[in-house]
């Protein structure tokens, strides 16, 4: 399941529906609006195989790894999350739901920063260039 942050525009979250991206957002699908943080890592840790986004930055530190869900924490324009959710949906490190799984991980134009569940280091993958 894909959730967006409501700090993710509506626009955005239009847009993945219209790509046949099927999301739900806090605050207008799920969740209260004004969710605080901790609930939403709490609800996260009680649903299963949960890919959440937001552009929220406390959301990336290695410390809310866990195998139930994903953290992306996109570090882009509020009008390019749409386009960065699906990069990131269709890279191949991360286009399945298990392979995603207890995973935090930072978008950004640059590439894709990664805390992998148990891992000491956060590692880094360039995106990949299609063609």
């Amino acid at each position: 399941m894909i959730v967006l942050d409501e700090n993710i525009l509506d626009s955005q979250r239009l847009l993945l529906q219209a790509s046949r991206v099927a999301a739900k957002q806090v605050g207008v699908d799920c969740g209260g609006k004004g969710l605080p943080d901790e609930q939403i890592l709490v609800s996260l840790r009680q649903g299963r195989n949960i890919t959440f986004f937001t552009r929220d930055s406390d959301f990336y530190a290695p410390d809310l790894r866990h195998q139930r869900y994903c953290l992306v924490m996109a570090a882009v324009g509020q009008n390019e999350a749409a386009a960065f959710v699906r990069r990131f949906l269709r890279h191949p490190g991360f286009d399945t739901q298990a392979k995603r799984m207890g995973r935090v991980v930072r978008l950004s134009h640059v590439g894709l920063a990664v805390w992998c569940l148990r891992a000491e280091r956060e590692s880094h993958t360039a995106w990949l260039v299609a063609g």
